[in-house]
């Protein structure tokens, strides 16, 4: 399973979907499309607005700016996550953390 932990400024992604075996897994392929297109369209934007971090089956993004359009790209992130965490509920979870 798939677990994404939310904090205020950083996101940890952690686990695959299992959904289907490697390299095959849909949901794994989302999950990690949602999050590669955004982090590429925030620093796009400032390329000082986050800090990323790949290990194995680990993703750590960290928000490091207050800029207005980095927040709305992570936000819809997370409003995508979600949405594929409600059709894949045995495959990926959303850990909103405060």
């Amino acid at each position: 399973m798939i677990k994404v932990h939310i904090y205020k400024n950083k996101i940890v992604m952690t686990g695959h979907a299992g959904y289907d075996e490697y390299g095959k897994d849909i949901v794994c392929a989302s999950a990690s499309s949602i999050v590669i297109t955004s982090v590429n369209a925030c620093l796009r934007i400032d390329k000082s607005s986050l800090t990323y971090k790949e290990e194995q089956d680990k993703l750590t993004i960290e928000v490091t700016s207050d800029n207005k359009n980095v927040y709305l790209i992570i936000e819809n992130m997370i409003q995508m996550l979600e949405e594929l965490a409600l059709s894949y509920k045995k495959n990926i979870k959303i850990i909103k953390e405060d």
